[in-house]
């Protein structure tokens, strides 16, 4: 399975993608915008995410913005629902208001705070029905 890391911070690049590297050709982003393109590109390419994991805080476009523009893309591209790319937002941000919007506003597939481990990866793919 493919997946992308959209996260600026080195250290959670790195841990993510070690966690990940053993069920998933991992590819990285380092912005919003970053994660938007490879989007695109992944789908012009006819080898689309199964799964993002998408930081909130990032430079240039943030990762609520990046999942906006992702899901309006699937619009324009008619990708039904049922086979939208999963996100999940990964963040040190444990408040309410945050976790509701990117529910919400955002329609993220799960929400995991930081620091991330294997087992809270785990559980949200198995939610997620990406892992058995």
């Amino acid at each position: 399975m493919k997946c992308l890391i959209a996260e600026d911070h080195l250290m959670s690049r790195r841990i993510l993608k070690e966690l990940l590297a053993q069920q998933f050709d991992c590819d990285i982003a380092v912005n919003g915008q970053e994660a938007i393109d490879s989007f695109q590109l992944a789908h012009e390419s006819k080898r689309p995410y199964d799964v993002i994991f998408m930081d909130i805080m990032m430079p240039e476009v943030d990762g609520m913005e990046a999942l906006l523009c992702i899901r309006t893309l699937e619009r324009k591209m008619k990708i039904p629902a049922a086979l939208a790319v999963k996100v999940i937002m990964t963040t040190a941000l444990d408040d309410p208001h945050t976790v509701i919007r990117s529910f919400n506003e955002c329609e993220a597939d799960a929400y995991i705070v930081k620091p991330l481990s294997r087992q809270k990866l785990t559980t949200e793919l198995r939610k997620l029905k990406l892992l058995q």
